[in-house]
């Protein structure tokens, strides 16, 4: 009866944490980057490529990179003229995904610090944007995805990643909506809505 009330409590719990947070967005803080470390089911590498379907040579901005666990293989697919961007609000990620980034060897990345809302990017500027689990931390979704449109280039794409679970899921009707209040419209979806990665076109 005990180990009941305990695990109901628990359940509880973690239920009133996850309301709080969709209800109070904001990015995963560094001190708990085990939950941007740990495998990403249905929402793979292998499935990122086969939506982002990117080139050498391109330039690819990626939102909210946590320590990196993308980052790695979009800069190899874009090697060895492409530049990978990681960008942040968190000083700490960058740095972490950085000293991966140095590890491996390459050096097609940059890191920026900044806030998605306001991007310090030139009007049709990038080839594509990767927003993986990230879209639902940003507390102004719409200003982010105006600010994302504003930057692509004509024929850009921007790929969202979302895995069900995650307290700042957000669905594949409300990722189209606000989508198309931004100007970007849903080319496709990789997955069901369990976890998907939606390729959006500027």
């Amino acid at each position: 009866m005990r180990l009941r009330r305990i695990l109901i409590g628990a359940i509880l719990a973690t239920g009133a944490a996850a309301l709080w947070w969709r209800k109070n967005p904001s990015a995963c803080p560094y001190g708990q980057r085990f939950w941007v470390e740990a495998p990403h089911p249905l929402i793979t590498r292998d499935r990122l490529r086969q939506t982002l379907r990117p080139e050498p040579g391109e330039r690819v901005l990626e939102i909210g990179p946590g320590t990196g666990y993308y980052s790695l293989d979009l800069a190899e697919w874009l090697a060895p003229d492409g530049t990978l961007e990681l960008f942040d609000i968190q000083q700490q990620m960058l740095d972490h995904a950085m000293r991966r980034v140095a590890e491996r060897g390459l050096t097609n990345v940059i890191a920026t610090l900044g806030d998605a809302t306001a991007l310090p990017h030139p009007d049709a500027s990038v080839d594509a944007v990767v927003l993986t689990a990230v879209l639902g931390e940003i507390p102004d979704q719409d200003a982010a995805l105006r600010e994302i449109a504003r930057v692509l280039r004509p024929g850009g794409r921007l790929i969202v990643g979302e895995l069900l679970g995650d307290p700042h899921y957000t669905s594949p009707s409300a990722l189209q909506r606000r989508g198309e209040a931004a100007g970007l419209r849903i080319e496709s979806r990789n997955g069901r809505a369990i976890g998907y990665f939606a390729r959006l076109a500027a």
